[in-house]
């Protein structure tokens, strides 16, 4: 069986997060979309859903996290390329995102992220081959 992820975040400015998540590119859903929430398909296998805090509410007892003062989650993209990920971030601050770092080389991975205007972290990563396991 195949499994897909379903990322759900809450937002505090729908349209706003709206905007974010399309400048990349990322494809929305209107299916499942209403003045609460929006969709966008990432890949075949990932879709994020941006839900208003009130209807997050509708699906945790618990209290939306405060991403300025606290992570709430930390979410890790694979790209195909490190010009991808170089652009990803490129239209995620030029759509009103912020970094934190800069872009890191492995040799195996290249690395760099954004955090979108809710305060959650989207680190992309690009791998040109997984490293050798070292012997325990």
């Amino acid at each position: 069986m195949s499994r897909r992820i379903f990322i759900n975040l809450p937002v505090a400015d729908l349209p706003r997060s709206v905007a974010f998540f399309t400048a990349p590119g990322f494809a929305p859903n209107a299916q499942f979309a209403d003045h609460a929430g929006a969709c966008f398909d990432i890949s075949d296998t990932i879709t994020l859903m941006l839900l208003t805090h009130a209807r997050f509410r509708d699906f945790t007892p618990r209290a939306v996290c405060d991403t300025g003062k606290a992570v709430e989650v930390l979410l890790s993209l694979s790209c195909e390329s490190r010009e991808e990920v170089d652009s990803l971030v490129a239209k995620a601050l030029a759509a009103g995102g912020s970094t934190h770092d800069e872009p890191e080389d492995f040799g195996f991975m290249y690395t760099h992220g954004f955090v979108d205007p809710d305060g959650h972290g989207w680190g992309l990563l690009h791998m040109s081959a997984m490293p050798e396991q070292r012997a325990g």
